[in-house]
């Protein structure tokens, strides 16, 4: 099978497109082909080595994809040969045409959607889903702010928030994120630019519930001083160091929440799975995809994914 591999950690040069075996699945293990592999930012820190990731080596990156699955080990009993579904946290990799998968980190994909959108579902999707409910506690009625909700999780959690009945609020940096988040349904779309963006929810009776924050070193500091009475923070994303006021938690008996993907257990995950269901099926989520690339583009996809003003999911077709 063809498959994109790196023998060091290193830039995007690392990266080959090489002919390997294809695997075989093991006694617990699913065996899938790959037809779509998503792109994250995690994907790029794997495969250079940075912010305390690591890989094995030989590394065949990507932890999103969507599939067909082609046989199963002895032990699985929750799929079978031929059963469509998205998966993350591949044991070999997703940007090949075949990977090894656990059942824990594999979920059924619904007909509604593609296996190109099926790609964008594993990190994003369950990011957003954990943030808002796992660790933000979101509540019907409130007031949830995404901020830098243009990428791929920002766009999760915009729909992921509506359909459960809260009100969103979202913020861009250019005009194009700013169409987008109105495309979505967004009522109130905020540039995140302007140094007063947050104004507004900084006055006294106007906080928000529920913010989630993709660069807390950039705006952490204001968002405390916008928080209503109880009100929370997720942080999603982080580059740096920032200075706060403990004083602005303590006025309001807020709280500034930590999350990371790796640390959500297989039971959560598989939980997680099951609410996606039926907002999947139904397509009340629609994940947005920006750009598709072919296998042997993964190096460009690398590169895009880190660059700002995300406009969706970016995507690796390797089959039809």
């Amino acid at each position: 099978m063809k498959a994109m591999r790196s023998h060091q950690h290193g830039d995007v040069d690392v990266l080959n497109l090489e002919e390997v075996d294809q695997p075989v699945a093991a006694d617990g293990q699913i065996l899938v082909a790959v037809k779509a592999a998503g792109v994250n930012p995690v994907d790029t820190y794997i495969r250079a080595g940075t912010n305390n990731y690591t890989a094995s080596f030989p590394h065949t990156p990507g932890m999103d994809g969507a599939g067909e699955v082609v046989a199963v080990g002895k032990l699985v009993s929750d799929f079978k040969a031929g059963d469509r579904v998205y998966f993350s946290r591949t044991l070999t990799g997703s940007s090949a045409e075949y990977a090894l998968l656990d059942p824990a980190t594999t979920f059924a994909l619904p007909d509604a959607i593609s296996y190109d959108e099926g790609a964008c579902l594993g990190v994003p999707y369950t990011t957003a889903h954990r943030a808002l409910f796992g660790r933000g506690q979101a509540q019907a009625g409130e007031t949830v702010l995404i901020h830098g909700a243009t990428g791929a999780v920002g766009i999760a959690c915009i729909q992921l928030a509506a359909a459960a009945g809260l009100k969103v609020i979202a913020s861009a940096g250019t005009v194009e994120g700013e169409a987008l988040l109105k495309q979505q349904g967004v009522a109130q779309v905020i540039n995140h630019n302007d140094a007063e963006h947050l104004a507004n929810w900084q006055q006294p009776g106007n906080g928000i519930n529920l913010i989630i924050e993709m660069l807390a070193n950039v705006n952490l500091d204001r968002d405390l001083k916008a928080l209503a009475p109880k009100g929370r923070v997720v942080v999603i994303g982080n580059r740096g160091t920032i200075e706060i006021n403990p004083r602005d938690l303590m006025a309001r008996d807020a709280a500034v929440l930590g999350m990371a993907l790796f640390n959500v257990s297989a039971p959560e995950l598989r939980q997680i799975g099951q609410a996606l269901y039926p907002l999947l099926a139904s397509r009340m989520l629609e994940p947005v995809i920006r750009t598709i690339y072919t296998l042997a583009e993964l190096p460009s996809a690398h590169q895009d994914v880190l660059k700002p003003g995300a406009l969706g999911n970016l995507v690796i077709h390797i089959a039809d």
